[in-house]
């Protein structure tokens, strides 16, 4: 029968597979003593669960469990892991999903891969669809609260999520993949390894897949992605050290989708749908919406007449999300002398990507002076208090020239307006360790994370159907009256780190105390240039194209001109932890870390609005401190684990993404206190069977009412937010899987239960104010807690001789449950407020977030020979 293998990691237990060591660089990896045992389902006295005496909080999954879960994006598969909750854009990990680690978000879990740093080097953000193939993936682990000392990263409060490329075949193989499924669903996947080929052992692989389906919740869209990948490993004697080189490349063309206002009123005559005028579906049937077929051309171009912008292709679905990325990993590993070992992972990575929608243009210039009252800027351009330019102003792009071919400068019309992104991005992660003897390890080494970020917003016309001409602007950007590229933004970001790092492993008590103690010092550089005129305090920006710096200094005095600032944020962090075994069976461990996390590029230009040196030109970074206490019993049959955490949060910044502004609005929380118990219990009651059962419950508490700014009343409020649970993070989660395998034949069913979700930090429902002066709740203070289940079943040749290969059925959400997908939360609902005496007499739209994904089945085969 196959071997089964599952370990509950650290202080959690992640019900996961797993083999060999669990890190994430060369140097961690080969730092950490392979201490991670794995039971077997093969016979009955070495059937039981082991797990690794480590002094941190860790979760291992391997290739074994992650085939199971079919295509699916990695992170998906870490819902396995307590304390995490990840919910996907669509069933098949393509369209990307929303992750949370402890009630961390995504922007503060580091993720990794073969231990380079993935992350958006401006936002933190994490593209769950842009991942390794599943079939390349040798392990995945995942770090709950702190991070390997080399890890090179500004964001890292939530943890760590690493997976690796697995190593090539000795011998030549061929695997290939072909997977169907609901939507339309196709995937293609091969990989070819070459097995050793030199007489120095070189072996390599190359891999190739295509996936695509429709959109799953409308009649509008589709998902496209190619990925290709290569590795080429080189062993050097007999002692493990090696180098390897590998590449990967990611096309993505899709459409967004799914994102929708969280408001369920429907005595208005609101209809689902993902304008800001629509509204959350009441039921599972109410998932899928069509959206009409439009023309741009149904607006005719009038001479001496204004026409309106056509709403045709402002939907939130007719909006691309395309990417491109990029990279190269180096890893290698090199004994100098007995107990002496030098580790080097240098890389590239590239990335080219955008994201947003559509906004209305104007044929006019802009009229820049305000003393003679906003001029027309159609026919007279200059004069007293008159002062017309073509560029980006007040939110929308000027021309200065006619459009839509009637003469005229008096129309508008709709141009798609993503936020465009190129990255390069260099790093390497060094290490020298050296073992003092045979019970005490040091090491200390450097690591560089370099990334030149290039951020604009270049303006491309839509096609008579309602989509982009090009997905990427920029590639056909449109060009003002000057010739000048429009674009709403238009900076250039320089995030550097340099980092050194020192740490000591020992064993005392015949091994029984395990103590590891590490210090980082972390150099952050934020080199930050702005071409445009930053005109708020919340980033808004005025800009004259491509670089033209314009005049508003005299003009608009409060302006903020076009600058560069060098912003330093440096921290040394120490981390410390320990394991006891105070039986053979029971051993207790513990951990200590400090984190920071540098604000990212976006609330850091938004402070150019102030100037050097004032309150609010540097944000302040996030600092936490963590600590973990956990208990661990293992025998043959069972495994148990129960963990306690405390983090405290000081300079809380948060963010959340509106679709609707097209924009992400930030707020400091000050301090906040987060601790939560995670646990799970694996058993294996007979050899072909094993349950696994796992739990976690998370508590936030905000300590201080937040201050916001009323801008229609020009005064401060406090939002009731002191007392309160963070917005977005599940308050418990509880979950299990159970296999059983018979020859031939195993099937694996897993569910999982999220809890309740808040809407806001202050705890509080949406409302809506009616003509009448009455308010309406519209949604509640909560997204309900949900349940879903997802069935495996595989079907092997190896009875008759073919053990790798197999058939295999995937259903996700078995029982099509509805539920709110994933959504990162907010502050308060925004409101209006009268200017005297502070009362609310308006509330603004709802925030947006995902659908739940719905029940997909998905056939698959794999082939390897």
């Amino acid at each position: 029968m196959n071997k089964f293998r599952i370990i509950l990691a650290a202080t959690v237990a992640s019900g996961a597979l797993t083999t060999g060591a669990f890190a994430q660089s060369t140097g961690s990896i080969d730092f950490e003593d392979a201490i991670i045992v794995t039971g077997s389902r093969g016979p009955a006295d070495t059937a039981g669960i082991q797990v690794p005496d480590s002094t941190k909080a860790k979760g291992v999954i391997t290739q074994e469990l992650i085939s199971r879960g079919g295509t699916n994006t990695i992170l998906n598969t870490v819902n396995l892991i307590p304390g995490v909750s990840f919910q996907n854009n669509d069933p098949y990990g393509s369209a990307g999903g929303t992750l949370n680690i402890r009630g961390f978000g995504a922007d503060r879990v580091s993720l990794t891969f073969d231990g380079m740093p993935l992350n958006d080097t401006g936002n933190y953000a994490v593209y769950s669809n842009q991942l390794l193939d599943s079939e390349l993936i040798e392990q995945v682990n995942v770090n709950l609260g702190s991070t390997d000392v080399d890890s090179p990263t500004a964001a890292a409060s939530g943890g760590t999520v690493n997976f690796r490329s697995r190593t090539p075949y000795d011998d030549f193989n061929v695997t290939m993949v072909g997977a169907i499924g609901d939507y339309n669903f196709y995937r293609m996947f091969g990989v070819i390894d070459t097995g050793v080929f030199t007489p120095w052992g070189t072996k390599a692989w190359f891999a190739a897949s295509r996936t695509g389906n429709d959109n799953v919740y409308n009649n509008l869209g589709k998902i496209d992605k190619q990925q290709f990948n290569a590795k080429i490993y080189q062993p050097i004697g007999d002692n493990g050290d090696f180098i390897s080189i590998a590449g990967h490349y990611n096309i993505n063309r899709n459409n967004f989708f799914g994102s929708l206002p969280l408001r369920t009123d429907t005595d208005t005559g609101r209809v689902v749908g993902s304008d800001a005028s629509n509204r959350y579906p009441l039921n599972a049937d109410e998932r899928f919406y069509n959206i009409a077929q439009c023309s741009i051309s149904n607006v005719t171009p009038v001479a001496g007449t204004a026409q309106a912008a056509s709403t045709c292709g402002t939907l939130f679905d007719y909006r691309y999300n395309p990417s491109n990325t990029g990279n190269i990993r180096i890893q290698s590993k090199f004994t100098l002398a007995d107990g002496l070992v030098l580790t080097i992972d240098p890389s590239y990575q590239y990335v080219k990507a955008n994201g947003g929608g559509t906004v209305s243009a104007r044929e006019a210039y802009y009229d820049l002076d305000p003393t003679g009252g906003q001029a027309a800027c159609t026919t007279v351009l200059t004069g007293a208090g008159i002062s017309c330019q073509p560029g980006y102003f007040a939110g929308n792009p000027y021309f200065g020239r006619d459009l839509n071919g009637d003469g005229d400068l008096l129309d508008q019309v709709t141009v798609l307006a993503p936020s465009e992104t190129k990255t390069n991005r260099y790093g390497v992660i060094s290490s020298l360790r050296y073992d003092i003897n045979e019970h005490h390890t040091i090491r200390a080494g450097y690591t560089l994370d370099y990334g030149r970020h290039r951020q604009t917003g270049e303006v491309g016309f839509l096609q008579p159907n309602g989509f982009g001409i090009n997905p990427f602007p920029e590639d056909q950007p449109a060009l003002d009256a000057k010739g000048a590229i429009l674009q709403k933004r238009d900076r250039l970001s320089k995030a550097i780190l340099h980092q050194v790092f020192g740490e000591y492993r020992g064993q005392f008590f015949d091994d029984r105390l395990t103590i590891s103690a590490g210090l980082t010092g972390k150099f952050f550089i934020r080199d930050l240039t702005n071409n445009c005129w930053t005109s708020s305090a919340g980033g808004f920006v005025e800009c004259f194209g491509t670089g033209g710096v314009g005049t508003f200094g005299t003009l608009r005095p409060t302006y903020a001109p076009p600058q560069n600032r060098v912003l330093h944020y440096n921290r040394v962090l120490p981390t410390a932890g320990w394991s006891f075994k105070i039986t053979p069976a029971f051993s207790l461990f513990g951990n200590f870390s400090q984190g920071i996390q540098v604000p990212g590029t976006d609330p850091l230009y938004n402070s150019f609005f102030f100037p050097v040196g004032s309150p609010g030109s540097q944000p302040k970074p996030e600092t936490t401190n963590s600590f973990d206490f956990g208990a661990r019993y293992t025998t043959s049959k069972l495994q148990a684990q129960l963990t306690s955490w405390y983090t405290r949060y000081s300079n809380r910044l948060a963010s959340a993404y509106d679709p609707d502004l097209n924009q992400t609005v930030y707020r400091n929380l000050g301090r906040v206190d987060k601790w939560g118990v995670d646990g799970s219990v694996g058993y294996q009651p007979l050899e072909f069977l094993t349950l696994y059962a796992f739990g976690s419950y998370l508590h936030s508490e905000i300590k201080d009412d937040i201050a916001t700014f009323e801008t229609t009343s020009g005064t401060l409020f406090y939002t009731p937010t002191a007392g309160k649970r963070e917005s977005g993070a599940p308050v418990y989660t509880l979950g299990g899987r159970a296999e059983v395998h018979f020859e031939g034949l195993d099937v694996g069913l897993q569910g999982k239960r999220t809890g309740k979700r808040y809407v806001y930090d202050n705890n509080l429902p949406t409302f809506r104010r009616n003509a009448n002066g009455t308010d309406t709740m519209i949604y509640g203070a909560v997204a309900p807690a949900y349940t879903l289940f997802d069935l495996d079943v595989r079907y092997s040749l190896k009875s008759f001789g073919a053990p790798n290969v197999w058939a295999q059925l995937n259903v996700s959400n078995l029982f099509d449950k509805f539920y709110v997908g994933g959504f990162g939360g907010g502050l308060t609902q925004t409101v209006n407020r009268n200017a005297t005496t502070g009362a609310i007499t308006g509330y603004g739209n709802p925030g947006f977030v995902q659908l739940g994904s719905p029940r997909a089945v998905m056939f698959s085969v794999h082939v390897q020979m």
